[in-house]
């Protein structure tokens, strides 16, 4: 109770001073004051630039590379969402090159994606190949 007392003036001071963005966020767990919600509007992050895919490229995706209609669960839907987000990622790198913990995140990944294809070459080497030549990844 008394460091909610403490922390939201503080927050309210560090709105209306326009402190940046990261700094201001800090306190983004302690509950806004009625007062406070056009404070809100200020501290909102952007989601216009998803690191991930959007819905409607996934559902494309899985439209794609399904083998049945609402098919999510098939490998070849699986790799094709993982090689898309590991696209993204991958030009993600390119402007935030000490990005390391989304690199941890990419090599997870590449990792899932690749025992999706071992076990896919081991169950039904013709469709590996297909999926293979499809997506463009090589081996």
């Amino acid at each position: 109770m008394l460091l909610s007392a403490i922390v939201r003036p503080l927050r309210q001071w560090l709105v209306s001073v326009a402190i940046p963005l990261p700094i201001a966020t800090m306190l983004d767990d302690v509950p806004a004051s009625a007062d406070s919600k056009s404070a809100g509007a200020a501290l909102e992050i952007r989601k216009d630039t998803p690191m991930s895919i959007t819905p409607d490229r996934k559902q494309a995706l899985i439209k794609e590379y399904g083998t049945a209609a609402g098919d999510t669960g098939s490998p070849e839907v699986q790799v094709a969402i993982l090689s898309e987000r590991i696209a993204n990622l991958t030009d993600h790198f390119k402007t935030h090159a000490k990005d390391n913990h989304s690199r941890r995140g990419l090599l997870k990944l590449v990792s899932q994606r690749r025992g999706l294809l071992d076990y896919l070459q081991r169950a039904d080497a013709q469709r590996y190949r297909v999926l293979i030549d499809r997506l463009g990844l090589r081996r």
